[in-house]
């Protein structure tokens, strides 16, 4: 009875000990793409904007964050983040847009795209994100990853400058701060 407590106490250590790593590291996940060029986006269905694409919008910054339904606790979270750097920053070249990637093992519906959105109170351009192509490709195929609620900021000349790794930035906390931080540097610098 004793050696058992002592080996889930052994377990459940090492398991916050793993978390622990993991949400450290999160902070630094991906640092390998900042200063790349932003990959072309493969993504259909449009809400809010006629079609975009990225070289479309040099001379903006792009703020593109991948999320999932509703159900997701840390898109939720981010939502207002999301919102509130768009209707700040927009009208001084702020791109920011959502790109659905479906988690859901229910068919994907565009009109439950609509909802959620209207959920979280999105205006800015989103689009769908159909097999996760995009998300994949800037993302995934690069190496393991622990979260799909990705965040890329990019510059004005297309080359990703920010990465938040995932999970979610609420204002008031280090990942807000930073991401606000970088969003304003980027649009104080040149065009």
């Amino acid at each position: 009875m004793k050696n058992e407590k002592l080996t889930i106490c052994f377990i459940v250590a090492a398991l916050l000990l793993a978390f622990s790593f993991a949400m450290a590291g999160n902070r630094t996940e991906g640092k390998e793409l900042i200063g790349t060029a932003a990959q072309k986006w493969e993504v259909k269905d449009w809400f809010n904007s006629k079609p975009l694409r990225l070289e479309d919008l040099r001379g903006k910054v792009v703020l593109v964050r991948f999320w999932t339904a509703s159900g997701c606790p840390f898109c939720a979270a981010s939502a207002p983040a999301l919102n509130e750097f768009y209707e700040k920053y927009h009208k001084q070249d702020l791109e920011v847009i959502g790109f659905y990637h479906h988690k859901s093992s229910a068919p994907l519906d565009s009109q439950d795209i609509q909802k959620y959105m209207e959920k979280f109170g999105f205006k800015f351009p989103v689009a769908i994100d159909y097999d996760w192509k995009t998300l994949r490709r800037w993302w995934l195929d690069k190496r393991p990853r622990a979260w799909t609620s990705v965040s890329f900021l990019i510059d004005r000349l297309g080359i990703i400058r920010h990465i938040h790794p995932g999970g979610q930035y609420v204002k008031g906390d280090r990942d807000y701060t930073k991401l606000r931080a970088k969003i304003e540097a980027l649009l104080r610098g040149p065009a």
